[in-house]
Formats: C-alpha cells, sequence, structure tokens
C-alpha cells in the first residue's frame, strides 16, 4: 500500500543528487538541468491547464505530490537503471501512475535537449557501444562509473562425477 502522506524530502533529495552512482550524473549537472527543463516544463503544464475550462476556482483541487525536481530525479533513475514504475512509486511516496507521468512529462523535454536512448538498440558490450557511436556519426559519454558485485563461492560436490543416478539393472 502506498503512504500517500510522504514524498521525498530534502535529505533524501539530497542523498539521490549527491550519490553519482544513483543517477549518473554529478549535482551541478542535475542543477543545471532543472535550471534548463524546469521552466519548460511548468510553461508546458501552465499552458496544458489553460487549454481546457476551469472546473474549479483558483488554487482548488489537488496538489503536486511529486515537485520537478523529484519528477526529474524519478525519471533520470529509471532512464540510467531501468527501474521499474512501482519501484519508484514506493521510492518517492507516489501512486504508480504519477511516476508514469512524470516519467512521460520529463523524458520527451531530455529528449529535446539531446538526452535519448535510441528505441530498439540494445548494447550489451563496450564493443557494441563503440561500433553503433561509429557507424552512425554520433558521439557519446560513457559512464565508466565502477560498481562492486560479490560473487557466491563456487559450489562444490562431494562427488566429482556428479549426482548418483538410480540405474535400473
Amino acid at each position: 500500500m502506498v503512504d500517500h502522506g510522504r514524498v521525498v524530502g530534502n535529505a533524501a533529495r539530497a542523498v539521490i543528487v549527491s550519490n553519482r552512482r544513483i543517477t549518473g550524473l554529478s549535482a551541478d549537472v542535475i542543477a543545471e538541468l532543472v535550471a534548463e527543463v524546469g521552466p519548460l516544463w511548468h510553461e508546458r503544464h501552465q499552458a496544458k491547464l489553460t487549454s481546457r475550462p476551469r472546473k474549479r476556482a483558483v488554487g482548488a483541487g489537488a496538489k503536486h505530490r511529486l515537485v520537478f525536481v523529484d519528477r526529474l530525479l524519478a525519471t533520470l533513475v529509471h532512464l540510467r537503471h531501468g527501474v521499474t514504475h512501482d519501484v519508484l512509486a514506493c521510492w518517492f511516496g507516489v501512486d504508480r501512475s504519477t511516476i508514469t507521468r512524470a516519467i512521460g512529462e520529463v523524458r520527451p523535454l531530455l529528449a529535446e535537449r539531446g538526452c535519448t536512448i535510441s528505441p530498439g538498440v540494445r548494447l550489451r558490450t563496450l564493443a557494441e557501444v563503440i561500433g553503433h557511436l561509429g557507424a552512425s556519426g554520433q558521439t557519446g559519454i560513457i559512464d565508466g562509473t565502477e560498481i562492486r558485485v560479490r560473487r557466491p563461492a563456487p559450489r562444490r560436490s562431494r562427488d566429482p562425477s556428479g549426482p548418483r543416478q538410480h540405474r535400473p539393472e
């Protein structure tokens, strides 16, 4: 069950922004994105509101539970890690549909700025990435953040020939 009374606080937001492994971007780059994309998002949001007839008084109705900075951070985490909308909804304390709408609003703004992911292209190795960039004539920024992975020790069986099977005689 989603706790709708809680939204990401300033401390949690600071952790997300300061830890480069989460978004893949430095705090300065995120601040630039907020300064550049934020006004565009606000402008489009206001245009959408004014394009339809008003049903409530000014200031009435639901308030944004996810401010623009959180919308941007959720989109960046989704693009970097492929995190599902359900997980992001739990993390940000909102409903899944709010995350879906936020990503749908912010991703086109990032694409206009030049931050895109090619649809249908799945590159698994560095050689594939370099080959794709060379063939398409594009340049790319590669995140070289080291992520340590703990691997379990190899399992050893008692019988080196494998498990025993019942053989009928």
